[in-house]
């Protein structure tokens, strides 16, 4: 935001000097960027954050100055003579879809000579960087730029019917800007019309066809409240941004509309002549109550570590267009309308702080402090991300959307149609993810290309899964993808499961999912379904543009959440030695290593300490056979005593008979 020094004389006495006043505005929150001298007059670039709409217009800035050096501050009244027709005689207003126009005015100003603007209107708007284009549209600018409520001028002459209907565009509408670039219109817009057509886009730039120009002696002023999000995404869908709809994004004062049409009429009629129609129309009804904010007064010493005196808390409130109300320590305020950044007591707080100064809180200044808890769900988190970095990976951030072909790769959790921004996000990516895995994939094909070797990640994020009727819902999921082989991935879920829910016992199922190779599986913890993992088909990877096939899970978190067990158990270490033996079986091709799994660990019984898969092996031989051989290892152990060798041997004989019996197994 450029200010004029001379300008902002006109609402505030300036008896700083302009050095001064940009200090004391960085320490209050706007902070200088610099000011450069403009045709005898200071420009002062301020930034302006976007909590701080009000900000956006000298007025805004005035208000700031006058809390700041407890100065008197002068705000036009506003108020022209209407010595025309009725309003209502001149134009009509409709407004079909108040959810997108909350409010909208007209105003009318007859016979008016559209001219160039006087020298010192034309010296204010080239102070802030503005162009000048005729006195008309010159003054809706400086109207804007002195109270930060953004304002429309048509010829009213042009308008068909000569009346505003305010509505969504129509499928396939198109509409010329003053730019003369032609626009076509989404459904969901708020297009500003005549009888006929659009003439303008509400809140972002007007049409071509009713602009004013010379020959241009009726005028309907415009000044409206629209909503915010459907503003910024037409800019950004239409790649269409104006100071109007910087000004719509973040928030106008919802009580200054009528001031800044009033306002705009007065300077209308002081420098292109004319006569201001009796009466306004307005469409809409004015803004809720905004609630009372209760102010603690012992809160400003735990907060900021000094006390402030209560005068000056008083004092500072009022500055800011409040009135408050102190009762047995506490203060009540109602916030100004064109603060709508007010809305706690930690707010307030803040206020206080910035303007009594921060310059009076002393480095040392003690805070009291509280530890934070992190809940059980946040806890699980960090366990996750510790067990993966300590494994290897490396933890990815990556955007919710995906394109249509990631979509339809893959999708496991639903088989609803995705949800879909009406803005691409990234590209052609608008579909919001059902899994997480393709965004993963995506990293790893691009760290392909540029040729690192090792890639490992994981990611934790939210996907959105459509519901009927009603709001979608938004699981946590976890995603590895790594170049280990299936067993060493299996072996890192079953490693993070422990650490999370104190075992490791996972039940493995067929996958049934055709992106994956014959290495894959569901993963159930007690009969809840985990999660899937399984390496990549290799016509997978070629659909995805990777090279290679990678190893790729995902997890439901919620299941780790309900069986997490959080606080640690002693668990002595062993003081005898365990039994190991190294097995080779010869079984059936289409065995599972879950089905060995379940055999070996029923016949073995407790005394089966641990039982680690090796590896899969088939030659020619076994493959005509139809068979393959698994190697795996066993260890057993007693507690309290030491396991003698004919123990040892009889449970393997144990399980080597198991598995004859059921899984039609041969040593190898």
């Amino acid at each position: 935001m450029i200010v004029s020094w001379n300008w902002l004389k006109q609402y505030v006495p300036l008896r700083m000097s302009v050095e001064e006043l940009a200090q004391r505005l960085t320490m209050a929150g706007l902070n200088h960027e610099e000011t450069v001298e403009v045709e005898g007059d200071l420009a002062i670039d301020l930034e302006v954050t976007s909590n701080r709409p009000d900000c956006l217009g000298h007025l805004g800035i005035a208000r700031e100055v006058a809390a700041l050096w407890e100065l008197p501050l002068s705000v036009p009244e506003a108020q022209p003579p209407e010595e025309g027709p009725p309003v209502e005689e001149l134009t009509a207003v409709e407004v079909q879809c108040p959810d997108l126009c909350p409010l909208y005015t007209a105003r009318v100003i007859e016979g008016v000579q559209v001219g160039e603007s006087p020298a010192w209107l034309r010296r204010r708007l080239r102070t802030v960087g503005i162009n000048t284009v005729n006195n008309v549209v010159d003054v809706t600018n400086y109207v804007m730029l002195e109270c930060g409520q953004p304002l429309h001028a048509f010829d009213l002459d042009r308008l068909q019917e000569r009346r505003i209907v305010v509505r969504r565009a129509a499928g396939g509408e198109t509409l010329e800007a003053i730019n003369h670039r032609t626009y076509e219109l989404e459904p969901w817009m708020c297009v500003i019309a005549d009888a006929r057509r659009p003439v303008g886009l509400g809140g972002v730039m007007g049409g071509a066809e009713t602009e004013v120009s010379e020959q241009t002696t009726r005028l309907l002023i415009e000044a409206a409240r629209f909503d915010p999000v459907t503003i910024r995404n037409t800019a950004r869908r239409l790649n269409l941004h104006s100071a109007s709809s910087y000004r719509f994004e973040r928030g106008t004062d919802p009580e200054g509309v009528d001031w800044a049409s009033r306002r705009c009429c007065e300077l209308i009629r002081e420098v292109a002549g004319g006569r201001i129609a009796r009466g306004v129309i307005a469409v809409g009804g004015p803004p809720p109550a905004r609630p009372k904010i209760t102010l603690r007064l012992s809160q400003l010493p735990r907060v900021l570590g000094i006390e402030v005196p209560r005068e000056a808390v008083l004092r500072i409130l009022r500055a800011l267009g409040m009135d408050p109300q102190e009762n047995n320590g506490t203060v009540q305020v109602v916030a100004p309308s064109w603060r709508r950044d007010l809305e706690r007591e930690i707010d307030l707080v803040e206020e206080v702080a910035r303007l009594y100064g921060y310059e009076h809180i002393p480095e040392d200044a003690s805070v009291p402090l509280a530890p934070v808890r992190t809940s059980p769900q946040e806890q699980v988190i960090e366990r996750v991300q510790q067990v993966l970095v300590a494994a290897g990976f490396h933890e990815a951030l990556t955007p919710s959307v995906v394109d249509q072909p990631q979509w339809e790769w893959w999708h496991p959790w639903s088989s609803a149609d995705p949800l879909c921004t009406q803005t691409p996000v990234l590209g052609r990516a608008r579909l919001l993810r059902q899994t997480l895995v393709p965004s993963l994939l995506e990293c790893y094909a691009t760290n392909e290309k540029l040729g690192n070797d090792q890639v490992e990640l994981f990611e934790v994020a939210r996907v959105y899964l459509p519901q009927p009727k009603t709001l979608p819902q938004e699981p946590l999921l976890l995603a590895l993808l790594s170049q280990r082989d299936y067993a060493a991935v299996l072996g890192v879920i079953e490693a993070l499961v422990e650490r999370i829910t104190g075992h490791r016992e996972l039940s493995i199922r067929p996958a049934g999912q055709v992106v994956f190779s014959a290495q894959s599986a569901q993963l159930w913890l007690d009969d809840e379904l985990l999660g899937y993992l399984g390496q990549l088909t290799p016509e997978a990877a070629k659909a995805l543009d990777v090279r290679r096939t990678p190893v790729v899970a995902e997890l439901r978190m919620e299941v780790l959440f309900q069986q997490a067990r959080l606080v640690p158990r002693y668990h002595p270490l062993p003081d005898t030695p365990a039994m190991r033996y190294d097995v080779n079986y010869v079984v059936p091709a289409d065995t599972t290593w879950a089905q060995i799994k379940q055999v070996v660990q029923q016949a073995a019984g407790e005394l089966l300490e641990r039982l680690q898969y090796q590896e899969t092996y088939q030659n020619r031989q076994l493959a005509q056979q139809k068979r393959k051989k698994v190697l795996f290892s066993l260890w057993f152990r007693a507690p309290g005593r030491t396991l003698t060798h004919e123990e040892a041997n009889r449970l393997k004989e144990q399980i080597d008979q198991a598995a004859a019996q059921r899984l039609q197994a041969q040593l190898g």
